[in-house]
């Protein structure tokens, strides 16, 4: 059975400055999802479904969608604030989304095979895929709570202009994850150093080889089961926090220690980069730039 590429593309894009999701960065005006979905493509995925919201989506149908016909199939799912589980309502003055696992959530009921999951605006790099391909394409439909995550050295992952979330793991002898934590204000100091600021306001350095998530992660259509029921023990808990977010590496952190998923952690010789902030775009270009220089990717993508 042929996995399925989850692209979570409903971020607001507030940093950055605009719909970054959109944003033509290719030598060709390509977007980095194009780049993702070329490279998912060529490892072996037979689907890619979006996660987007409802303000954009004549944009995203005529800019995105269309040039994908006769690729490979494409569905839409929508991500809102008000879509929450029956009991619940969106508290008084909540705006912001719930979070890149709630996001995952709204893809229940549309994806039914072993699947991927990654960030629209990130580059993951052609090895990613294909590693990350072989691994669902192995798994057996008996089989559940079976995971798998690409996991980044932290220092390939890191921007010059500001700070950056990444879920921060550690795998036992056997590449098991073991623990994965949500740090959301990583970046370097005046030395160069990598540093986050812990839950006590104190700062703690974090090495450059630390492996982290970067929403790369592999799940089998179980993995809905456990959101929906995590989703309201979030909810019951943070739904009064007007920050407050449901992350996928908090929901895979619980799974792990319950004993109720196992994790592997997947090497892979892909670099990454991204557009977190506009100040990053012009790098983005170069990168881009010299892989297609280098044969990697054709001038035309589709």
């Amino acid at each position: 059975m042929k996995p399925t590429l989850y692209i979570l593309a409903a971020g607001m894009g507030s940093r950055y400055g605009g719909l970054k999701q959109l944003d033509g960065v290719g030598p060709q005006g390509q977007t980095i999802m194009d780049y993702s979905i070329y490279d998912a493509m060529r490892a072996g995925f037979g689907k890619v479904v979006f996660v987007i919201r409802h303000d954009f989506e004549d944009a995203f149908r005529k800019q995105i969608l269309s040039k994908y016909e006769g690729h490979i199939p494409t569905e839409i799912v929508f991500q809102s604030v008000d879509a929450l589980p029956e009991g619940f309502s969106v508290p008084e003055g909540r705006q912001k989304p719930w979070g890149t696992n709630h996001a995952v959530l709204m893809a229940d009921g549309v994806i039914k095979e072993p699947f991927a999951v990654i960030n629209a605006d990130d580059f993951y790099g052609r090895d990613a895929f294909e590693v990350i391909a072989k691994y669902l394409e192995e798994i057996k439909p008996e089989d559940k709570g079976r995971y798998c995550m690409v996991a980044f050295r932290l220092g390939n992952t890191m921007t010059e202009n500001g700070s950056v979330s990444r879920g921060v793991c550690t795998a036992d002898c056997n590449g098991k994850l073991t623990d994965v934590v949500e740090r959301t204000a990583i970046a370097y100091d005046d030395n160069h150093d990598i540093f986050f600021t812990d839950a006590e306001g104190k700062k703690q350095t974090l090495d450059a080889s630390t492996p982290v998530s970067m929403n790369f992660w592999g799940f089998t259509p179980d993995y809905f089961d456990f959101s929906r029921r995590e989703f309201v023990k979030f909810l019951t808990k943070y739904a009064e926090k007007p920050k407050s977010e449901f992350f996928i590496p908090s929901v895979v952190d619980k799974l792990v220690k319950n004993g109720e998923a196992t994790v592997d952690v997947l090497d892979t010789t892909s670099k990454w980069f991204g557009v977190t902030y506009s100040e990053d775009r012009p790098t983005v270009v170069e990168n881009l730039r010299k892989l297609h220089e280098a044969g990697e990717y054709p001038d035309k993508l589709f």
